[in-house]
């Protein structure tokens, strides 16, 4: 018997079945593609996620500018998963990892056994030593996140609004977004169509118009890895919708009401950290070799070094192919999931397991209200910007989305949006402070004309 096999076929947990037990934590993207792959596999496996929903994290930044409602991009796991009759869902966070033993220990207390274990739990923000800033710069990963940053964005022209009634003035409204990446460039276009074209005769006092929205990059271009004459085009797209768009700018400090970057101090109304991410710390529960962001490395199999019985996969993983890393977006996770149940099934029938490899389709990223930068991998190659590529993403976005229901919802949403320049989930939740806001003196009557 060799290793591998001695080490998959000894102390199996043998759940009531008497098959075997995969424990899947985390239940994004990679997660519940490895699940679903593993439907008609003589298994039973066990999703464990600390939230009760799957996440279609790309059209994340729409809940954060009001867009769309949560409800629309998410939808609970145990429902996407009630008639796979071999997986149960248990809503409870991984606080250790016995690789030896073969457990999992919950927050609750409880263990679970496995004789396959994936772990698929992502990534999060990264402010590069300084989590100071994360409470005065907010970053976007999740539902709580989107929900946090819609209130301060929104909040933001409101208590403009009051501050011009009661003293004539207001505040500059800077709105700086930290990373040139997709989600900065996404969010950057989307709050330049709230104050160009939503919220323009909204109010009585103010001009949202007139708010500026700064985007900041340390590299030399935005959208760094997608080919340079789109990223170019998607520069241009910024400028056109009022952007405006600093590279090479490092960001040395952020405090209440204000960003510091080479130097120099930029007054941000409301500021937003889309410049870096960091692997989940539970891979270091794995004791397997990370890289410098956190990312366990993987072989081939997806396995860390002599783990063959553990998988990471998605943001987790550190998976390179022809001298590159795949990158940690939604594709490279779901084919991984997808994988793992062919390596599982491959081991339960006696043959050897067949090696990952990424199929890149491309990618895309949208640049406010109709436009959009893509690099398209299949079934053509080509780049794409404007009404197209926006058309593309849009189609792509909603086919992907899971349930019928969000599909329509999100299809229904964006015609209304377009045909009548209106947000439905326009709604503001929790308090009604933003960091560093200043109170104005009063300057003249109430009902004078918005500031610049």
């Amino acid at each position: 018997m060799s290793e591998l096999t001695e080490r998959l076929t000894t102390g199996r947990s043998q759940a009531t079945t008497g098959r075997p037990r995969v424990v899947i934590i985390g239940g994004g993207f990679g997660g519940l593609n490895a699940a679903r792959s593993l439907a008609h596999v003589p298994v039973d496996v066990t999703v464990v996620d600390r939230r009760n929903h799957h996440l279609f994290q790309p059209l994340l930044y729409q809940v954060a500018l009001a867009v769309l409602s949560p409800a629309d991009i998410a939808q609970p796991i145990r429902t996407i998963l009630r008639h796979q009759s071999n997986a149960e869902v248990l809503m409870d966070e991984v606080v250790a990892i016995d690789v030896s033993a073969r457990q999992v220990a919950l927050a609750s207390g409880s263990r679970l056994n496995y004789d396959y274990l994936a772990v698929a739990t992502g990534a999060t923000h990264s402010y590069f030593g300084n989590d100071q800033w994360e409470p005065l710069a907010p970053g976007l990963k999740n539902i709580e996140d989107a929900i946090e940053i819609r209130r301060r964005v929104l909040l933001a022209f409101e208590l403009a609004e009051r501050q011009m009634v009661e003293t004539g003035s207001h505040p500059t409204l800077n709105f700086v977004v930290v990373g040139g990446g997709p989600t900065g460039v996404e969010l950057a276009g989307a709050i330049s169509d709230i104050a160009q074209l939503y919220m323009r005769h909204d109010f009585r006092h103010i001009d949202p118009s007139k708010s500026r929205v700064l985007l900041l990059d340390g590299g030399s271009r935005i959208l760094a890895a997608y080919p340079p004459d789109l990223s170019a085009k998607a520069e241009a797209e910024l400028k056109r919708l009022r952007v405006e768009v600093h590279t090479k700018m490092q960001v040395t400090g952020v405090g209440p009401g204000w960003v510091e970057a080479n130097g120099q101090r930029i007054e941000a109304v409301v500021t937003l950290w889309a410049a870096g991410v960091q692997a989940s710390p539970l891979g270091r529960l794995l004791g397997a070799p990370l890289d410098k962001r956190g990312c366990v490395m993987v072989d081939d199999r997806l396995n860390p070094p002599g783990l063959p019985e553990v998988f990471v996969i998605g943001d987790l993983a550190h998976f390179e192919q022809d001298g590159h890393q795949v990158p940690g977006v939604a594709q490279p996770a779901m084919q991984m999931g997808d994988h793992i149940g062919k390596i599982i099934a491959a081991d339960l029938a006696g043959r050897s397991r067949p090696a990952f490899r990424y199929f890149d389709k491309g990618d895309m990223a949208t640049i406010g209200r109709m436009s959009a930068v893509a690099k398209v991998e299949w079934p053509f190659k080509a780049h794409m910007s404007g009404f197209p590529a926006w058309f593309t993403w849009v189609t792509i976005h909603i086919f992907f989305l899971i349930g019928f229901r969000n599909r329509i919802s999100v299809l229904l949403s964006w015609a209304w949006t377009y045909f009548t320049f209106s947000r439905g989930a326009r709604l503001i939740t929790g308090d009604q402070t933003l960091p560093g806001w200043k109170e104005q003196p009063a300057k003249s009557p109430p009902g004078a004309k918005a500031a610049d």
